[in-house]
């Protein structure tokens, strides 16, 4: 019996009816019990787009796996969201294996080609590059990952043929779709990769013209790519003449790329185990480096160790520490986490470590904390990343209750802005810091440090909880925590828990919606230091969902485009 899903009552044994006498000799014939009725199965996708998710589902109809139904996802939103993430990035993927109750991290995150260096992003004066500088040049693009990561687990627990997969992507990418208001605003941004000549070139309508909200766009260099990949599996990405054009792309312009078509054909996705570690009465599950997942379980379990629960969504003081929480995070954070083997993992989540930094979180804003010494720990380095806000997450689970919450990203809005075969390629090395110093410096083979934090929520015998995940560049921790901060000690609904206002706290700033919060918790706040300003990084794009009263509670965040569905399948044959 699936845990996850809603039982049906079993049907009670047929009575036998009264027999005539038999004959001594003859014995009674046995009488079958009733057969127990095949049980329905509920399956759930929440993705940042309504095509993606149905993409997803009609995966899910058809047999297919978590893992089926995310290949569908990440294509569709590669052509729908373009913005945000594709084929031409990377991704981190967490799966729950509801028999065995294991969790497995797919990490697909993009690395530099063998000729990067640590320079790489300074200018010929030794200064680091400006970021609308390095976002569009070749150097800004890493080897992309989430292709081959995909492969990879689907191999693993598909249960259709790769080749399966792809069929609604195909046929929206050469119908048409159309596009949304939040597509159309940022084509018309003002942000340099939107001004590009590719993207120029493919927002433009028959006549020329800019595509504007409910506009169809349709791109058949992606369908006949999305054709290929189908057919050919991962090498129509990694080897042959797609391979050739990103880097004839990459070598085109001033910084050039030194990546390679060997860069590219000996990319390797990485099979890791989920960073864990006990919330309340859950645990939670998180990628390990170059993910930032130990610092979100850090953060966790210091709101744990305060009072924030018992206050409410209505106190300025539970905001107020929340924030204070949050910049002691960061601090670790940034000083320790990236790409390296000596990210002191277990000593950030030690009880006596973890303790010491709740110990700082107050009922007013102090300075800037500065980053601790867990155990383990090698000394705390300048950091100099400029992670900006992008990317995009998904939740699928499917019939048998396995799961998938996956974040993926081209990093900034359209990655580089350049596109090869009707996809944008990323701009993942500009997460790395541009002054080569620190665990995020730039190295060959490395992987950028990244705050996506797709996690994985556990009850205390392993059996499935629920699911969250967030966009956002660094702010992602903060939502992500945000809304388990809702869900968990609130009690909310997660829908609910999403919708709170976002703050995120980092360094000496307080970023977030302040028209959200109510003008006396604004006040409260900033009467106790905490002075909340509008400004990048405060747009997330949250999905949740917590497996509550034999049914998914889930959400989508209403700042973006994402719908959560949930459908009835039929009985397992």
């Amino acid at each position: 019996m699936n845990p996850l899903l809603a039982a049906f009552a079993l049907a009670s044994l047929a009575a036998c009816a009264p027999r005539a006498a038999l004959p001594p000799a003859t014995a009674p014939a046995p009488v079958a019990p009733a057969a127990t009725p095949a049980k329905e199965r509920q399956a759930f996708v929440a993705a940042a787009h309504p095509l993606a998710v149905e993409a997803g589902l009609e995966v899910l109809r058809k047999g297919g796996s978590a893992v089926d139904a995310a290949v569908a996802v990440q294509a569709m939103l590669s052509l729908v969201e373009p913005q945000s993430s594709g084929l031409g990035g990377g991704a981190f993927m967490v799966r729950y294996d509801a028999k065995t109750k294991g969790i497995t991290v797919y990490n697909g995150r993009e690395t530099a080609p063998a000729g990067a260096t640590p320079d790489m992003l300074l200018g010929p004066d030794g200064k680091p590059l400006s970021f609308f500088t390095a976002v569009v040049s070749g150097r800004a693009t890493g080897v992309p990952g989430v292709v081959r990561m995909l492969a990879l687990a689907q191999e693993r627990h598909g249960n259709l043929a790769w080749k399966d997969l792809f069929g609604d992507v195909i046929r929206t990418a050469d119908q048409g779709f159309t596009v949304t208001e939040r597509l159309a605003g940022m084509i018309a941004s003002r942000a340099p990769q939107a001004r590009g000549a590719d993207a120029v070139a493919y927002f433009r309508n028959e006549r020329g013209e800019q595509i504007r909200a409910g506009d169809t766009l349709r791109n058949p260099a992606y369908a006949a790519f999305v054709r290929r990949l189908a057919a050919q599996g991962p090498d129509a990405m990694y080897k042959g003449e797609t391979a050739r054009r990103i880097v004839a792309r990459l070598r085109e312009g001033e910084f050039a790329s030194t990546m390679t078509e060997a860069d590219i054909a000996g990319y390797k996705p990485e099979v890791r185990d989920a960073v864990c570690n006990p919330y309340r009465v859950y645990i939670l599950c998180a990628p390990p480096p170059p993910s930032s997942g130990v610092g979100l379980l850090q953060l966790m379990a210091m709101i744990e160790r305060t009072d924030i629960g018992t206050r409410g969504p209505n106190d300025p003081v539970a905001w107020v520490k929340y924030a204070e929480a949050s910049r002691v995070m960061y601090a670790d954070r940034d000083a320790y986490v990236g790409d390296v083997p000596t990210v002191p993992v277990k000593g950030m989540l030690d009880p006596a470590y973890v303790a010491s930094r709740a110990a700082l979180v107050g009922d007013r804003a102090g300075p800037a904390p500065q980053p601790g010494t867990p155990p383990g720990a090698v000394t705390a380095r300048i950091d100099a990343t400029n992670e900006v806000a992008g990317t995009s997450h998904f939740i699928v689970i499917d019939g048998e209750g396995n799961a998938v919450s996956m974040t993926t990203t081209v990093e900034s809005l359209f990655g580089s802005g350049r596109m090869v075969d009707g996809f944008f390629l990323n701009n993942q090395m500009t997460d790395f810091s541009f002054v080569p110093e620190g665990p995020n410096a730039i190295a060959p083979g490395k992987r950028p440090r990244s705050s996506m934090v797709p996690t994985i929520i556990l009850n205390p015998d392993r059996s499935l909880a629920g699911a969250i995940g967030s966009p956002g560049g660094n702010a992602i921790l903060a939502y992500v925590s945000k809304a388990l901060l809702g869900i968990v000690e609130w009690n909310m609904p997660v829908a609910d828990a999403i919708a709170l206002p976002n703050l995120v706290a980092r360094g000496s700033s307080f970023n977030g919606e302040e028209s959200k919060f109510a003008p006396p918790i604004l006040a409260g706040m900033a009467e106790r230091g905490v002075v909340v300003r509008g400004g990048s990084g405060e747009n997330s794009g949250l999905h949740g969902v917590m497996l509550r009263n034999g049914g998914f509670d889930g959400g989508a965040d209403p700042r973006r485009d994402g719908v959560a569905r949930s459908i009835t399948l039929p009985p397992k044959k």
